[in-house]
């Protein structure tokens, strides 16, 4: 294989299988149209209908109650010796509840499971194995999937067809092929009722959701119809891989345009792409956790952490484009230290408007200028337009934040119930790019927790705003119609997002660990009594 152009465009690797034209090829020109049709479906899925889905409700509200009838039962007669005990029986018999429940549940898990330190350790753990390991469709299937969307017998298009599946997940299950020429590919197979299944389970949740106000705790975090919407924004788009597909393309040209030479795109197949079957270049390496593996093969894993924070964000910030689903089964690490970026069926997208509220918010949030990041949260769509920034500001004590570890484990409670009430009042809820960079930046934090435990936070973090301003300053100074030599950074409203006072100079991943674990015991031990 010999150097290819599309290299020149995206970050593709240097030696491959095939080269991807810029033109003619029928997926990625019909990519727009494609997105904005699963877009207007959107409204459709979610509007409550007069009469319930009673059926899949049914199978619904039986499962999941099966899964917790056991636990309640065991939990009111003191069965379990510890809550960490109850947790993970708890946790296991939902996990195997949403398995059998199919696609959509299965795809809130893996949700779940990148949400270390917003949800129970137990349940991320559990509901980790909803990645990839969640029970396989039979081989017949596949290739009836297979045969069906690229036109032709399975032994027309692969000289040879894994029939076990390398990994299987929500939306699809993956194969290692090998084409006719002897190119290794690796070959995403959508399960054949996934899209009939996902569909009807958001007009489940959509009916289901207005009667859950207020009358269930949990659901006084959020407001369910809002989150059943941006649940629905999330996996409409991964039911078509040809959207998958040009996401690949958008995110390695991006990464291109930046410069970012430590990440890798698979190369999707100029022509073998359909609704249900996308055939990519297969890469190899280490796995994001095999930290042992990666540092005995010379891999400099604090390099890839860095190169990882730099790149997430230059995508959003710069471009408005960035993979919105990182977690461990979507990235590995080559041998020669770069980073590949795989399913990209959720990518965030920041177009007009938002993407100046998005930059404003990350501006101000290096700036500490408070009110001017609520007020980018408000035109970004997390609030309404009309909301009194200087009552949320007094509201939520954005002015004058309390270390969190001074507190006791009931005054931990009182303020965190204090703070949502006070949320909700305002009407605050999470725009779909928003949440996907947040779920990104909780799955960065463990990997620094498992790559790079002695990072200095706050010393890269300003030395990324300083990488900023040299590379992108004069740009991002004129879209926002500043002058960008006059900002100077100030990491105060980054300490206080970490709870630590503005005198700390240096914070490494331990200690911010060791930091909430004090915070979690103490609540647990006030909401254990």
């Amino acid at each position: 294989m010999t150097s290819l152009r599309d290299c020149d465009w995206a970050a593709f690797d240097r030696t491959g299988p095939w080269e991807v034209p810029t033109e003619g090829v029928a997926w990625l020109d019909r990519a727009a149209e494609l997105r904005t049709a699963a877009r207007r479906e959107i409204p459709v899925l979610t509007v409550p209908s007069r009469v319930p889905p009673v059926r899949r409700l049914a199978t619904v509200v039986w499962v999941l109650g099966g899964a917790l009838g056991p636990w309640w039962w065991r939990k009111r007669r003191g069965r379990f010796a510890s809550q960490a005990e109850s947790r993970a029986f708890l946790s296991l018999r939902l996990r195997r509840a949403v398995e059998r429940l199919g696609s959509t549940y299965i795809k809130l898990g893996q949700i779940i499971s990148s949400g270390e330190g917003l949800f129970p350790a137990e349940l991320v753990e559990e509901f980790k194995r909803c990645r990839d390991q969640v029970p396989p469709v039979p081989f017949d299937t596949v290739r009836a999937v297979v045969e069906a969307d690229l036109g032709g017998p399975l032994e027309s298009v692969f000289a040879s067809f894994d029939r076990e599946p390398l990994a299987a997940a929500s939306i699809a299950q993956v194969h290692l092929a090998t084409l006719p020429g002897g190119e290794e590919v690796v070959v995403k197979v959508q399960r054949p009722t996934v899209s009939a299944l996902v569909r009807r389970d958001l007009r489940v949740m959509s009916w289901l959701a207005p009667h859950l106000v207020g009358r269930i705790k949990v659901t006084a975090l959020a407001n369910p119809p809002a989150l059943v919407e941006l649940f629905a924004e999330t996996i409409v788009e991964e039911l078509d891989f040809r959207i998958e597909a040009s996401n690949m393309i958008d995110v390695a040209r991006v990464l291109r345009d930046l410069g970012q030479d430590g990440y890798v795109v698979p190369r999707p197949h100029p022509v073998l792409v359909a609704p249900r079957v996308l055939v990519m270049q297969r890469l190899s390496g280490f796995k994001f956790d095999d930290v042992a593996g990666m540092r005995g093969a010379g891999i400099d894993t604090e390099a890839v952490i860095r190169t990882g924070m730099v790149a997430f964000m230059e995508g959003a910030l710069i471009h408005g484009v960035f993979h919105g689903d990182l977690h461990g089964g979507n990235l590995f690490v080559l041998p020669d230290g770069r980073t590949a970026l795989l399913d990209f069926g959720i990518v965030g997208r920041l177009t007009g408007p938002r993407r100046m509220a998005f930059l404003r918010l990350m501006l101000n949030a290096t700036t500490n200028n408070v009110v001017g990041q609520v007020e980018a949260l408000r035109d970004l769509g997390a609030l309404p337009a009309d909301t009194d920034i200087a009552a949320v500001i007094r509201d939520l004590n954005l002015d004058s934040p309390v270390d969190p570890t001074t507190l006791s484990g009931e005054e931990l409670v009182q303020e965190v119930q204090r703070v949502v009430k006070a949320m909700l009042g305002y009407g605050a809820r999470m725009p779909k790019e928003l949440m996907l960079y947040v779920k990104n930046l909780v799955f960065l934090d463990g990997a620094i927790a498992r790559l790079a435990p002695d990072l200095d936070l706050l010393g890269e973090i300003a030395s990324i705003s300083m990488l900023f301003a040299q590379r992108h300053g004069e740009r991002l100074g004129r879209e926002l119609g500043i002058d960008h030599t006059a900002v100077e950074i100030n990491l105060d409203s980054v300490k206080a997002t970490l709870g630590v006072d503005v005198t700390t100079d240096t914070m490494t991943y331990r200690d911010l660990q060791r930091r909430r674990e004090l915070i979690q015991r103490r609540m647990r031990e006030h909401v254990g009594r």
